[in-house]
């Protein structure tokens, strides 16, 4: 049937390329209207802690302070008065003139000294919105036009600078910057890949042909992704995924295609015989390869996270793309090129040196002759680079979280130099009390006074707001007699009172504003605390109140909790699948078991590599870290494991098929690790060159979360086709002889 199915893509050759072509076009076209489909805002499938609260926070308050931007404003002078404070009071005016604002908070409407800075050249305020967190997108652009617009009529205009941040305006930049990214990596990447390719070859049309792969499978499946993203949420990361994983899991499986293309061809074959050859062999190696990377996207189907789930699924969808393309578009194409793939035939000749087999053939001869010293080193080599891997600490990052090229991630730069920062993302609580009691009753009043005092009194929590703290140094029976006259208080303070105070009055929030020494990575640690201190029952007049902990670091915490209580399930899945297709590929039970202990090792390896350089910040200036992040963001080590274990295979089956089907012919296993890594050295010292430019290109991304990935991946694959591919695996495959292939192969079959 496979001979058969071969045979038939020879036949058609020309509809083949012709529906390709037809299909290439449409997804040219239409692969940029993906990126407006994409969720800027990932989160939990599961019902968590943090969106219970935020929920609620939406629906029991008269106007909730859910979602709002800061506005940074930045001069030459005062900006509280003169010219300065001419432009704060129009820039105000004009935010509370905008669709979907709610009202503001700035030094005009609090006399808060905090709102300006010490040599009050800066100040922000709060623009609090009256729409939804997934609609608060919709606000950014028509209020950054709008001052703009403002900024365009004052005199002096230039030396201004105003800035709109928030978590929506966060999110309205990442995905703008990511979409760039993508775009110049793939720009970027093109003459870097193809001239890779070129020395792999020694033919110009011959090195196009990956090329054209590659770029298809990333058209292609960025236009599937956009109409997936009509019916269920994709993330956001998709775009860069898509970009990596498809430019470089279409040119290293087409290298591997048109190297064995060209093989047969030199074997006397002709060119639609070799074509059908080719299919049979490297073809069937491609499906192979592409399965066991299928498996590790599969698994973070099982996520509970939107973003992984979408990372998944756009994984499977490029993969599958640039399998079908390798297998079908690539042998009719060669069928048609034949050996017009050589040209021009003058360079192959000033390349050749780069494929003799003699420098490989030497090194695996010596690989033979002293196998027991090569694992020892490998495996050592492999164990130092593990070392960091005890230090591993899971959390948000301390710092380079939001990208400052960005216009919001500058706001959050300016705010962070204020001191100011955490006023953006507060820890939020949610105070619920039972039927027939008030928040504003005495016992809750002194429950909610022992809460923010305590809270107060730790150096990591720079102010608490509630309404206990509306005065300050009013005591408990200050705030009964102010709260028994309900009307005299909301007249006094209205805005507050709905932002703090339910419609039913059993339920008040308390923001907890963290202070600008302690980082992301802190507050989770700060979370933790607060949510251990409100269930403890230590605080007597809270025990009986429901009491939510909710807010971005809150809900980063909990997608955290869920993700590490599944990633178990995820590694058992890959290695278990991946370990039971390789045994039914190469009928063997030591070669499966092999290559999961050793794509372990590699990913153990890159771990390492990510917490010394990124957690601990040693070479991390490198990649434009300006310190160490002190924690891995949670995505990071699930993703990595999941990407890296299925594209770790790709080697192993290139190198185990083609040792396998040497060992078929000769019986003889020394014979056959020798032949099959010296036929497949190059093409995988050329498929590791081009996935670790492709990756490593994303390593210096604006975006923290993508230079985690993109550094991963690049160095697993550096790891995987040196260390693990090139010392380890033929090691002990010398070491264990024939066993390798028990009980699929028995002497003098």
């Amino acid at each position: 049937m496979f001979k058969t199915f071969g045979n038939a893509l020879v036949r058609w050759r020309w509809a083949v390329i012709a529906i390709w072509a037809v299909v290439g076009t449409v997804a040219a076209f239409q692969a940029g209207g993906t990126v407006g489909r994409l969720e800027l805002r990932g989160g939990a499938a599961q019902i968590t802690e943090a969106r219970i609260a935020d929920s609620l926070l939406a629906t029991r308050f008269a106007r909730p302070i859910g979602e709002f931007f800061a506005v940074t404003l930045q001069g030459p002078g005062s900006m509280t008065t003169g010219m300065g404070g001419q432009l704060l009071d129009s820039l105000i005016a004009v935010a509370r003139r905008t669709d979907g604002v709610s009202g503001t908070v700035s030094i005009r409407s609090t006399n808060d000294s905090t709102f300006v800075a010490r040599d009050g050249r800066t100040t922000f305020f709060l623009v609090a919105l009256s729409l939804p967190g997934n609609r608060a997108n919709e606000v950014v652009v028509p209020i950054r036009e709008a001052f703009e617009s403002a900024l365009r009529r004052f005199p002096d205009r230039d030396a201004y600078t105003v800035r709109v941040t928030g978590r929506a305006p966060l999110d309205l930049d990442v995905r703008a910057v990511s979409a760039e990214d993508a775009k110049r990596n793939e720009i970027k990447l093109i003459p870097i890949t193809l001239a890779i390719l070129v020395l792999a070859f020694g033919a110009l049309v011959a090195a196009f042909l990956p090329l054209i792969v590659g770029v298809m499978a990333i058209s292609i499946a960025l236009t599937a992704v956009g109409v997936i993203a009509n019916w269920m949420p994709m993330s956001v990361f998709v775009l860069n995924m898509i970009s990596m994983i498809g430019l470089g899991v279409g040119i290293d499986y087409s290298l591997l295609v048109v190297t064995r293309f060209r093989e047969e061809l030199n074997a006397g074959l002709r060119p639609h015989e070799a074509a059908v050859r080719t299919f049979l062999t490297a073809g069937h190696a491609v499906m192979t390869s592409g399965a066991t990377v299928v498996v590790g996207f599969s698994a973070l189907l099982l996520t509970p996270l939107t973003e992984t789930r979408s990372v998944g699924i756009a994984g499977l969808v490029v993969v599958f793309v640039a399998v079908l393309l390798s297998t079908t578009l690539l042998p009719a194409l060669l069928a048609v090129l034949g050996r017009q793939i050589d040209r021009p035939t003058w360079l192959a000749s000033r390349l050749a040196w780069y494929h003799r087999p003699q420098i490989w053939e030497k090194w695996a001869r010596s690989l033979s002759r002293h196998p027991y010293r090569a694992a020892a080193l490998g495996t050592l080599a492999i164990a130092i680079l593990t070392l960091p891997v005890i230090n591993l600490r899971i959390g948000l990052p301390s710092r380079n979280w939001w990208p400052e090229q960005t216009e919001a991630g500058a706001g959050v730069a300016t705010l962070d130099r204020m001191g100011m920062s955490g006023y953006i993302q507060p820890v939020r609580v949610i105070i619920e009390f039972p039927e027939g009691s008030d928040a504003t009753g005495a016992t809750a009043l002194r429950g909610l006074r022992r809460l923010s005092d305590t809270l107060r009194a730790d150096p990591r929590v720079r102010d608490v707001r509630s309404l206990v703290d509306i005065s300050p140094g009013a005591g408990i029976l200050e705030y009964s007699i102010l709260y028994s006259e309900p009307d005299t208080v909301r007249a006094r303070y209205p805005d507050f009172l709905d932002a703090y105070l339910s419609t039913d009055s059993r339920m008040t929030l308390v923001d907890v504003i963290v202070s600008d020494t302690t980082s992301l990575t802190t507050t989770m640690e700060l979370v933790a605390e607060l949510r251990t201190l409100v269930g403890s029952g230590e605080i007597r007049q809270l025990r009986d109140a429901r009491v939510l902990v909710g807010g971005y670091v809150a809900g980063a915490l909990d997608f955290q909790d869920l993700l590490l209580k599944r990633f178990p399930l995820i590694v058992f899945l890959i290695l278990s699948v991946t370990a039971v297709m390789l045994a039914i590929v190469f009928r063997s039970v030591l070669v499966p078991l092999k290559a999961v202990v050793m794509n372990s090792l590699s990913v153990a390896a890159t771990f390492g590599l990510i917490v010394l350089v990124f957690q601990q910040g040693i070479g991390g200036r490198f990649f434009g870290i300006d310190g160490p992040t002190d924690a891995i963001y949670v995505l990071v080590p699930v993703l990595v494991f999941a990407v890296v274990f299925g594209l770790s295979m790709d080697y192993e089956v290139f190198l185990l098929s083609r040792i396998k089907e040497a060992f078929d012919r000769t019986g003889n296993n020394t014979l056959a690790t020798r032949e099959g890594l010296s036929a497949t050295a190059s093409v995988i010292t050329s498929a590791a060159l081009i996935m670790i430019a492709v990756f490593g290109a994303f390593a210096f991304a604006r975006i923290l979360m993508m230079q985690f990935i993109g550094f991963g991946l690049a160095v697993a694959v550096l790891l995987d086709a040196t260390i693990i591919r090139m010392v380890l695996v033929p090691s002990l495959m010398q070491i264990a002889g024939s066993w390798n292939w028990w009980p699929g192969w028995k002497k003098g079959s």
